[in-house]
């Protein structure tokens, strides 16, 4: 008689772990695109000679008429229920408008910035049609109660792709501006951007669709639904949402035009700045994703919303290099933490048949926020002085954009502590103390462990 030794099985994914898994990989390809080619899409128009006006319509307008796309996509999703077909249309879309972004410009120069303004917002409207239909669908393949776990997962995939390709792209660059030939390196660039969004469509197309729930009607009804669809914390976590993307982007759009025109930052080092801001994002992910889930996105938003307001504020300190790259790390670890909470807390707080019609309406009320701080941004380069005053104190900042970077952070002071209190946390969650928060935060937990006499005094 032959006895047959036991062979384990392999464990067979099941199509929705298998969806999960492809919407990961997607990340990653996403972040390929956006860390070697949208990163860059500023710098590339300050290589045609774009003005700080034309740099903040770059930042604005896309994400403006982006915003239209998503609504349109909202309303097509009502009629043609079929979420997956949508994303891919919007994904090949984006993938082929590099092409445009590209060729134009460089085949008339003397109008370079606005061509490579309109086919960036042919661009973000293609991204932005995929948005409700792919959190529709993403968040049905989800456990709720692992939402923060599974898209800081994700997130930190697409951080350290974005990292990967932040410094490649530099790397071109400054090899391509030492040749005099640094149009070759954006071409680069911009191609292997297509190439990683190619890939992201293909993972999009191995999604498994679950079967739709009956959506709310939004046909000239979004105003319906903010009325009588959405709770009071939910209209007040968008009032506050949009007032903070009008304070951000007063001084978002022009980092670039600080490091690149003022600072005379190469390439190489820019790279460096962004990619310092991506590595922040990577270490702290996780732990921003952990605490979401335990102890809400309310209690995120809250110790996030009141760090944010300091950032922009460190520029007036100093223009060494290791300085600012110290900045942009914390502000990375920061903004992870604050974009997640953003995110999920949408989720959260929108019933699963109106959440296609919330993810817009939040991003819509967040774009014209966008769009009105970038505008406001520009409008500030012009008339802010290049010193200031204080008492017996004078301010010599290398242009006038720091203190246009402080404006920003007074603003987003003022907004924070006017309106984070204002709205609940809509999961139970596990309820802990500030003080006690505090030691769990990302960078924050591992000295608590080196020093636990000194934590436990504090508790």
């Amino acid at each position: 008689m032959t006895v047959s030794n036991p062979v384990e099985q392999p464990s067979r994914e099941t199509p929705q772990e298998r969806s999960l898994r492809a919407g990961i990989r997607d990340g990653g390809c996403q972040a390929l695109a956006l860390g070697g080619g949208e990163n860059y899409l500023s710098a590339f128009a300050l290589l045609l000679h774009a003005t700080p006006l034309q740099i903040g319509i770059l930042s604005a307008l896309p994400q403006l008429v982006g915003t239209w796309a998503q609504l349109f996509s909202v309303k097509i999703l009502n009629r043609f229920p079929h979420r997956k077909a949508l994303v891919l249309f919007g994904a090949t879309g984006q993938t082929l408008s590099w092409i445009p972004i590209l060729a134009l410009p460089l085949l008339i120069p003397d109008y370079g910035a606005w061509f490579l303004i309109g086919c960036v917002v042919l661009y973000f409207a293609f991204g932005h049609f995929t948005v409700p239909p792919w959190n529709s669908l993403i968040t049905d393949l989800v456990d709720p109660n692992q939402r923060g776990i599974y898209f800081a997962r994700r997130s930190r995939l697409m951080a350290v792709a974005s990292f990967v390709a932040l410094c490649g792209g530099g790397i071109l660059l400054n090899v391509g501006q030492r040749w005099d030939a640094a149009w070759v390196g954006f071409a680069l660039i911009f191609l292997a951007a297509a190439i990683s969004r190619g890939l992201s469509t293909f993972y999009l197309s191995q999604l498994t669709e679950p079967r739709a729930v009956s959506r709310a009607k939004t046909a000239g009804g979004f105003r319906r639904f903010l009325i009588h669809g959405a709770t009071v914390d939910f209209r007040r976590f968008l009032l506050f949402a949009g007032l903070m993307h009008v304070c951000v982007l007063i001084a978002g759009p022009f980092f670039v035009i600080y490091m690149l025109r003022d600072l005379h930052f190469t390439y190489l080092q820019y790279a460096a700045w962004l990619a310092m801001g991506t590595l922040g994002q990577f270490l702290t992910l996780k732990h921003w994703g952990r605490i979401s889930d335990q102890y809400g996105n309310r209690q995120v938003l809250t110790l996030t919303g009141s760090i944010i307001p300091f950032l922009p504020m460190l520029y007036l300190v100093s223009t060494a290099l290791p300085f600012l790259l110290c900045v942009n790390f914390l502000g990375g670890a920061v903004w992870a933490g604050f974009s997640l909470g953003l995110q999920n807390y949408v989720f959260d707080a929108v019933r699963q048949e109106d959440r296609p019609t919330g993810v817009a309406l939040a991003n819509t009320i967040n774009a014209v926020g966008w769009f009105l701080g970038a505008m406001l941004g520009s409008w500030l380069a012009t008339v802010v002085p290049d010193e200031v005053r204080v008492a017996s104190l004078t301010l010599h900042p290398a242009s006038n954009l720091p203190l246009v970077f402080c404006v920003s952070g007074l603003l987003r002071l003022i907004v924070s502590a006017g309106l984070l209190r204002t709205f609940r946390e809509p999961r139970a969650v596990e309820r802990i103390a500030p003080r006690r928060l505090v030691w769990e935060l990302p960078l924050i937990k591992p000295l608590a462990h080196l020093l636990p006499a000194r934590r436990t005094r504090l508790e």
